[in-house]
């Protein structure tokens, strides 16, 4: 069985289960990794540190995501389906050297004017606490080129439906940190957390250097700019680029209004985000990674009701499984919040607040989830503008929203405006897509979503009579009282989701198992699950 985690996945549901499962371990490290940070650190030098990540997260999101997710896996791909594999490594080095040698010269930049950038990401902050967010900056920077070549890796991976690795990766990057914040900052003081993200990123890039040198890669110093493929990848990464410098500059003014608000407002926004995006993470962008070659190569093959049945097919599973996460992060929002981040740290107004706000953002999360799904159909269609487009006008209703809300509701009100205009998106990215594709397979789509609903409704009330049943024999005054309401409450809900979803015969049921079960229990080559009617 383990072997079979190293092959190639066939089939999407088997593919986004490998993601799905380490994706889940990370976000366990990263959870983890939360709470030893809230237990050693004041929410000062917290908001310090979260805000120093904004410059580089903008700039790594923009020139190294930006370039690889909408271009690099669609070329790499048709070379290596055409068993060109020296035409595959040789792009693959072009694109690990230009992509190291922009993105090291804006390092570069943004190292030397940290001082200057510090002030306009955090402008609510005293000049003591910008200083420390432009030194933090200047050391997060060094990892960020180490992160750059690692996604070349990943991409690699991917394309060739490798997924093991690059879902691995991340845990052992959560790990450095783990590792700076107990180790480090004894040494370095807070600035140790900034050493293990470097410690982190490069653990990062080895392990996914090392399965694709298993694949067959060979390093050669190689750097054409001129090459067809590499220009072809620079021109169709620049609305991707905009598209996500709208997404990333909308998180770098929300944490900059938050700066603004009363100590520790920037530290409850990152924990809410992330605890939000842990469902997001999982599951969303596991099937979006696992699709998205399929896509490609339907796109190439010119099989456009292949690319409806398969986004169809994605995207019904993938609210297979945000319709209960909706349900147990509404209902138990103030215990995760608890058992995770409760800490000396962290005190009862922090609490109360970063759960009211996870339970706006959970209002979303069909949303959310679904916007990953069909930003990646643009990108096999070859159209990167659309994209950039809606999440442009996205980005003007969010901060339209979220200026005025924020300073009536704090972070909550963030957390409102954050989740409409997540819907809006989404609504436009549907409706432009159904005229690109002459359709999304909506009827199909519609009669789950009911039998989802339906279920989902049922283990709401059942979960909530749980929840209320448990208080009379347990009092919620400890981690394991809290822990075990929580633990309880969630099998009782997605239990009983489940149940339902296969009595009433959801499709989606059938081919998720069958996905799973044909990467680890058949001993014949798996196949495409063939989709339910």
């Amino acid at each position: 069985m383990i072997k079979k985690l190293f092959q190639a996945s066939s089939t999407v549901a088997s593919a986004a289960f490998i993601v799905g499962f380490f994706s889940l371990l990370s976000r366990f490290a990263g959870v983890i990794r939360d709470r030893i940070l809230n237990d050693l650190f004041t929410k000062g030098t917290l908001d310090v540190y979260y805000q120093s990540f904004r410059l580089p997260d903008l700039l790594f999101q923009l020139f190294v995501v930006g370039a690889i997710s909408a271009s690099f896996i669609p070329v790499f791909t048709k070379a290596w389906k055409e068993a060109d594999k020296t035409r595959a490594w040789k792009y693959t080095n072009n694109v690990l050297h230009a992509l190291i040698f922009i993105f090291g010269l804006l390092c570069v930049i943004a190292i030397l004017g940290a001082d200057v950038f510090a002030p306009l990401l955090a402008p609510g902050f005293s000049a003591e606490k910008q200083v420390a967010v432009a030194q933090m900056t200047r050391v997060i920077f060094a990892g960020q080129l180490f992160f750059a070549a690692s996604m070349v890796f990943g991409s690699v991976l991917q394309g060739a439906k490798r997924f093991f690795i690059p879902s691995f990766a991340p845990i052992v990057y959560n790990a450095g940190i783990i590792i700076g914040a107990v180790f480090f900052t004894p040494i370095f003081g807070p600035m140790g957390i900034a050493w293990g993200v470097v410690l982190g990123s490069f653990l990062h890039m080895v392990v996914q250097f090392v399965g694709a040198f298993a694949l067959g890669y060979r390093y050669q110093p190689y750097l054409r700019f001129r090459d067809p493929e590499l220009l072809h990848t620079l021109w169709q990464s620049t609305p991707r680029l905009l598209g996500l410098a709208v997404n990333q500059i909308s998180f770098v003014v929300m944490s900059a209004i938050a700066s603004g608000l009363v100590e520790g407002s920037v530290r409850n926004l990152n924990l809410t985000y992330n605890l939000n995006f842990l469902p997001i993470g999982v599951i969303a962008i596991s099937y979006a990674i696992a699709a998205y070659p399929t896509f490609c190569e339907r796109v190439a093959h010119k099989d456009i009701p292949g690319l409806r049945a398969s986004f169809s097919l994605t995207i019904r599973q993938v609210l297979f499984f945000m319709i209960p996460s909706t349900i147990v992060f509404l209902l138990l929002r103030a215990q995760m919040v608890r058992v995770i981040y409760g800490s000396d740290g962290l005190d009862w107004v922090s609490t109360i607040e970063i759960a009211n706000a996870l339970g706006i953002f959970a209002l979303s999360f069909f949303a959310q989830a679904s916007i990953y799904i069909l930003v990646r159909v643009y990108y096999a269609l070859d159209d990167t503008m659309t994209p950039f487009a809606m999440a442009l006008i996205a980005t003007f209703a969010n901060l339209a929203l979220g200026i005025p809300l924020s300073q009536q509701y704090g972070i909550v009100g963030l957390a409102i405006a954050f989740s409409l205009s997540q819907m809006f998106q989404m609504a436009l990215l549907w409706a432009v897509l159904r005229m690109k594709t002459e359709g999304l397979d909506e009827g199909r789509i519609g009669k789950s979503l009911l039998i989802l609903s339906v279920s989902g409704l049922v283990a709401a009330f059942a979960g909530q009579g749980a929840k209320y049943l448990i208080v009379h024999f347990v009092t919620l005054d400890t981690f394991w009282n809290v822990l075990l309401e929580l633990a309880i409450t969630t099998a009782v809900a997605v239990g009983l989701y489940t149940l339902l979803a296969y009595l009433l015969k959801s499709p989606e049921m059938r081919s998720i198992a069958s996905g799973v079960s044909a990467r680890f229990l058949k001993s014949a080559e798996p196949s495409e699950v063939p989709d339910v009617v």
